[in-house]
């Protein structure tokens, strides 16, 4: 027997509309796994990210480790890793050239794509927001993050 969910797909234009929209309803936990982290993306961020934060939500940022930038991008990432830790956001850094693209949130609505969240500026770009508590806790199981 075949499972059957509602899917949406989303583009570089409509994601981040969506994607904050849902932030805001979240109740628990955000994961956002995303190896690029931009100081102008995450000016989009902030303010959501200290509302959350503020209602006592756990946010936790899995990226990329900084070392493994080129001179000129690894300075950008780190200090918007600095700051987000700072605000209290558990920061994760991965190594081995991490290139996920993934969103969870309250461990029951899944975004995964080719769109890197916390940097993307100019480029095409596609994301499913899979709002389904089975395939987000697959994902989540599947990632062994905690």
């Amino acid at each position: 027997m075949f499972n059957f969910f509602k899917t949406e797909l989303y583009n570089e234009h409509t994601f981040y509309p969506a994607f904050l929209h849902d932030l805001e309803r979240c109740r628990q936990e955000v994961i956002i796994e995303s190896p690029y982290i931009t100081a102008l993306r995450m000016q989009t961020f902030y303010p959501i990210f200290k509302t959350i934060l503020d209602r006592g939500i756990k946010i936790h940022i899995i990226t990329r480790d900084p070392i493994e930038h080129n001179e000129e991008y690894r300075y950008q990432a780190t200090e918007e890793i600095l700051h987000c830790a700072e605000i209290g956001i558990n920061v994760v850094l991965l190594t081995g050239y991490h290139h996920r693209k993934i969103a969870i949130i309250d461990r029951a609505m899944l975004w995964e794509g080719s769109l890197n969240i916390l940097s993307q500026i100019n480029s095409l770009e596609v994301m499913r927001r899979i709002n389904e508590k089975g395939i987000a806790r697959e994902m989540f199981n599947f990632l062994k993050l905690f």
